[in-house]
């Protein structure tokens, strides 16, 4: 597979301006990205010519930027484990997420992690990319997760993160019923003093925004559908713990039911962002695991709200 270029043909507007300006400021490249790709012969190229950043641009000349790294180091070995890929390009790769896979590797899942996976895959499909994740699902959480393949990338998402350009959606089923069925869970949120792991509201925690809307109600457990304005560890987890009704399942903030899910209820349902090279929005959506589907299933009744 050919190497990733960014391209970009100079116009009236950035004429006379430096490659390092250009790339800097215009086109949004960071200091840590330049100088990776400065010192690659085939790094910074103008009309096919190997330049330096101090070089002047002229209208009509067309820069190219190598994105993928030739020598693709990374310490994370690969591991031949199953994938659901929704959509991948040179760029970016969208999986859906199996609930007990971790995200990346860390202590105790140094090979069996969705970065394990798809280093893997990579290695027959396209060699030169590497893990680079632009946030994270818990390991109990199945659903949408978007990496990118190269710095560039994932700084351009990471800087989408929490706007309007990055919108996650999620699904949850909770035990109890939110008061209101809809309405927004504005509680800082701070690491407990007595675990390294688990986190809790407080006064003096960082700003934490969940937006929610109940959609169903079985049996004393919720449906519900969840938006977040910020991303801290746990938030959902906490955050529906806090208005009492804690994820079914959920070990950690609620209490862990292995005979009806081995698993914090809690899935990743839609993703939509703007593609980092193409600016191109994508838009994806899932649908409700069947461990989860199973919670709310009718019985004798279900209770569908509205609005």
């Amino acid at each position: 597979m050919p190497p990733r270029y960014l391209e970009h043909t100079i116009t009236a507007a950035h004429d006379g301006k430096t490659i390092y300006v250009l790339l800097r400021y215009e086109l949004g490249l960071s200091g840590t990205v330049l100088r990776r790709v400065k010192w690659l012969e085939d790094g910074i190229l103008l009309d096919g010519e190997r330049v330096t950043t101090r070089a002047v641009v002229r209208q009509g000349q067309t820069v190219s930027v190598r994105l993928s790294d030739p020598t693709a180091e990374t310490d994370i070995p690969p591991v031949n484990l199953p994938l659901n890929i929704v959509y991948e390009d040179r760029d970016i790769v969208v999986v859906n997420k199996a609930p007990g896979m971790p995200s990346h590797p860390g202590p105790g899942h140094w090979d069996d992690s969705l970065g394990n996976a798809l280093i893997f895959h990579w290695q027959s499909t396209d060699p030169e990319a590497v893990f680079h994740p632009v946030h994270r699902l818990d390991k109990g959480t199945s659903g949408l997760m978007v990496a990118a393949k190269h710095p560039f990338a994932q700084e351009k998402l990471k800087n989408q993160l929490h706007t309007d350009d990055f919108r996650r959606g999620y699904l949850a089923v909770c035990e109890g019923v939110p008061q209101p069925l809809s309405g927004t869970i504005d509680a800082p949120i701070a690491r407990a003093d007595s675990s390294i792991l688990k986190r809790q509201t407080a006064p003096d925690g960082m700003s934490a925004v969940t937006h929610y809307e109940t959609l169903r109600t079985v049996g004393g457990r919720s449906l519900v559908h969840l938006t977040l304005e910020t991303g801290r560890t746990h938030q959902i987890r906490v955050h529906l713990s806090h208005i009492g009704c804690p994820l079914t399942g959920d070990f950690l903030y609620g209490t862990e039911a292995p005979d009806l899910i081995p698993r914090p209820a809690l899935h990743s349902e839609s993703l939509s962002l703007l593609h980092p090279v193409t600016g191109k929005r994508l838009t994806f959506q899932t649908e409700l695991p069947r461990d989860m589907a199973k919670l709310v299933e009718e019985k004798e009744r279900i209770d569908t709200m509205q609005g």
